[in-house]
């Protein structure tokens, strides 16, 4: 069994741009974590199948559509509805300051806005993501 941080990284819903996503998935697998990237249009419900038979410990999700709201929410909901809570769900892309609280109130650990850096994303899930035990 291996002893690295896995990370899913998904782009939910009808947004075809990831070009930041695969930089975040790039900059984790070269921080020394397995990413999976699921590619674009991913439904909540293919991420959390995804994040499940991976044996996930961390969910990224890139959205820039302006359907943050429901698709993060859908994410944490199925995978509390798998028994799979214990994955942390994070995100970034162009998600109004505003939304942010209400996010984290519905279980999402953490929202990286436009200006982050790929250091301080892979910082935030080494302190986060427990890391599985071998």
């Amino acid at each position: 069994m291996s002893s690295r941080i896995r990370v899913v990284v998904a782009k939910p819903g009808l947004d075809g741009h990831d070009r930041g996503a695969k930089v975040v998935a790039r900059a984790l697998r070269d921080a020394g974590m397995e990413v999976i990237y699921t590619g674009l249009h991913q439904t909540p419900e293919q991420i959390v199948e995804t994040a499940i038979q991976e044996d996930a410990d961390a969910v990224g999700l890139s959205v820039l559509s302006g359907a943050h709201m429901t698709l993060f929410k859908r994410v944490v909901e199925l995978l509390a509805e798998r028994d799979a809570a214990d994955i942390v769900v994070f995100g970034g892309g162009i998600i109004p300051d505003a939304d942010i609280p209400e996010l984290e109130r519905i279980g999402v650990a953490k929202i990286f806005t436009p200006g982050a850096t790929t250091a301080s994303i892979v910082e935030w899930v080494r302190e986060h993501v427990a890391t599985p035990v071998s």
